[in-house]
């Protein structure tokens, strides 16, 4: 079921059409043809003195943040079964994706500062009949993926259907450093 744009929606629509440049489209090179080496750098480019002194590429003012680390079957299990304890939830039903975002943002934070090592995440499976997946259901994983999230999770998995199945993510919380304060 779709619905037409108000007035003041396609007019925004067509302004921000307006921005957009499309992509420049490479050629691909066939599969079968050999990538050509390297020119050779001639004996003036490599004895000069710009060379010799150039700067070094500036390092990254931010590291990339180490990986997610999945849970262990077993630990999956005993979160499922009962015996690794739930230690904060929070439901994201009904929410529009802004005020979700800032909502898991505010919950992790509470539960980081709190000492909870476990959350669950209940996002929604979608509409019934709808094609794909949820909006949040799609998102909420991308978040906890992101910066914005990274020093507040470890790692996050699909639950176990006795508390949401697809529809819910148990999130491993980070433990907070004393005196290391997350970034801004």
């Amino acid at each position: 079921m779709t619905r037409r744009l108000t007035k003041d929606e396609h007019a925004l629509w067509e302004r921000l059409r307006e921005t957009v440049k499309p992509l420049k489209r490479r050629t691909a090179k066939p599969a079968h043809e050999p990538a050509a080496p390297p020119a050779p750098k001639s004996a003036r480019e490599s004895t000069s003195p710009r060379a010799a002194h150039a700067p070094a590429p500036p390092k990254p003012t931010n590291p990339v943040p180490p990986a997610l680390a999945p849970f262990e079957e077993k630990t999956l299990r005993r979160i499922g079964r009962g015996l690794i304890e739930i230690d904060a939830r929070i439901d994201l039903h009904g929410m529009r994706q802004e005020r979700a975002h800032a909502a898991l943002a505010s919950f992790l934070r509470h539960s980081q500062a709190s000492g909870a090592k476990i959350a669950l995440v209940v996002t929604g499976k979608g509409r019934p009949g709808s094609e794909g997946r949820g909006v949040l259901r799609g998102s909420v994983p991308r978040w906890l993926t992101g910066a914005d999230f990274r020093h507040l999770v470890v790692g996050f998995e699909e639950a176990h259907r006795r508390h949401g199945g697809a529809g819910a993510l148990y999130v491993r919380i980070r433990r907070r450093r004393e005196g290391v304060r997350p970034p801004a």
